[in-house]
């Protein structure tokens, strides 16, 4: 187990592009994978996951190596040394690791381990928030939780094979999975390993998508036929799922804000073989108001702080910002007063956010609920996930139904 120059050297470029130049983790590591092509299975797995590491660990790694933001090269390679004694990689002799302080690295380590925010790596606001919403003892295992690698799970495209026949045809690629109990489509990889270079992603067999996050469109009671809209598409993973519950019969409009992300959504759309979704660009308030009443089942899976993601994007971490938490519960309630009239009498309608604070989520129910819209709703269930009871993301998912009008006599 020795440490390797050329890849030491791309992980601390990529570091110094997510902590200084502010871009996003998963677009730096991508680019780094693609660095050098000589690169095996195991160099690239070295760069993707010691990148991920560090920066899940950014704040404890920079307090033991005694360096404070913005991180200079310098600062950079004092942070990658407490990585490599922690692992217990051997140091090599290279000039920037000159003097690395083995034995007050890990001194440092247990005595700063005794601080949560510290030991789990987060802001100070961060902690004291969990602590606010969730109490002590939930939060401190829910963070803990966060700071775990997230496993790859794949989602079974039903409108192209059976969850067996992709498991079988991933195998002959070596690509070993296991079967999740209650999740009719998903598949566990045993190993992490780059899916979407295989043909069986290209041929539209599969997605990539959380195990928790793929109850959400069951959780929509979803039937071929219906007319469906998703209203904050994105760049649509549980549209995909969607359209597959629908087997392709009947209407499911994706809406969202964002052009380019509808359009990121045609084209796995098309890779799916999913052709029963419409496009809608929500650029004004007519376009929701074409659809009111007009909808079996509506989704709105809000815009959320991704509390409960943090092992899927540890930078998130260092982005968000307290005040954003505050903002985004404003919108929520907006998006709930607004996309909820699109539920026709008798239809349904599924909130849902992959965040854990309750404020983001029965909260928001409730008041919803005694607004004048929310007055024509039933409250039938809801499920509270934490990545620290699942093993997955941490999601909320409430689902209402609309009223049948009072017809008078």
């Amino acid at each position: 187990m020795r440490l390797h120059r050329n890849l030491v050297y791309t992980t601390i470029d990529s570091l110094n592009a997510i902590f200084n130049e502010g871009e996003y983790a998963d677009k730096v590591v991508a680019r780094a994978l693609k660095k050098d092509k000589r690169w095996g299975s195991s160099d690239r797995k070295f760069v993707a996951e010691t990148i991920y590491e560090i920066v899940r660990w950014k704040r404890l790694y920079a307090e033991i190596a005694e360096v404070k933001e913005p991180f200079d090269r310098e600062n950079l390679w004092r942070m990658f040394a407490v990585w490599a004694v922690l692992r217990g990689y051997p140091i090599p002799d290279w000039k920037q690791l000159e003097g690395t302080p083995e034995r007050k690295i890990k001194g440092r380590f247990d005595e700063l381990s005794k601080v949560r925010a510290l030991k789990e790596s987060i802001p100070d606001w961060m902690d004291e928030l969990g602590v606010k919403e969730l109490g002590e003892k939930v939060w401190a295992t829910e963070i803990a939780a966060q700071n775990q690698p997230a496993k790859v799970i794949l989602r079974t495209n039903t409108l192209k094979g059976t969850k067996e026949n992709l498991r079988n045809t991933l195998m002959d690629l070596n690509i070993e999975t296991e079967y999740l109990k209650d999740q009719p489509e998903a598949l566990v990889l045993k190993e992490r390993a780059n899916v979407f270079l295989t043909d069986a992603f290209k041929q539209g067999l599969f997605e990539v998508q959380d195990a928790n996050s793929q109850l959400v469109a069951g959780f929509l009671d979803v039937k071929p036929g219906m007319r469906i809209v998703d209203t904050c598409a994105g760049a649509g993973g549980k549209t995909l799922h969607i359209a597959s519950l629908m087997e392709n019969k009947g209407q499911l409009i994706a809406m969202d804000l964002y052009e380019s992300k509808l359009k990121q959504l045609k084209l796995r759309a098309k890779r799916n073989g999913a052709f029963n979704i419409e496009y809608r660009i929500i650029d004004t308030t007519k376009v929701i108001k074409k659809l009111h009443e007009k909808a079996d089942r509506v989704l709105i899976d809000a815009p959320c702080s991704g509390l409960g993601v943090l092992k899927r994007n540890p930078d998130a971490k260092w982005k968000l910002k307290p005040e954003f938490i505050d903002n985004i519960r404003k919108v929520q309630a907006e998006v709930l007063e607004s996309y909820s009239k699109i539920v026709k009498p008798g239809g349904k309608l599924v909130y849902a956010t992959c965040s854990v604070l309750p404020s983001e989520n029965q909260e928001q129910i409730e008041k919803f609920l005694k607004t004048e819209i929310g007055k024509q709703f039933t409250f039938i269930k809801d499920r509270k996930i934490l990545a620290s009871e699942s093993g997955f993301d941490g999601f909320y998912m409430a689902l209402l139904e609309r009223k049948n009008a009072v017809i008078a006599e």
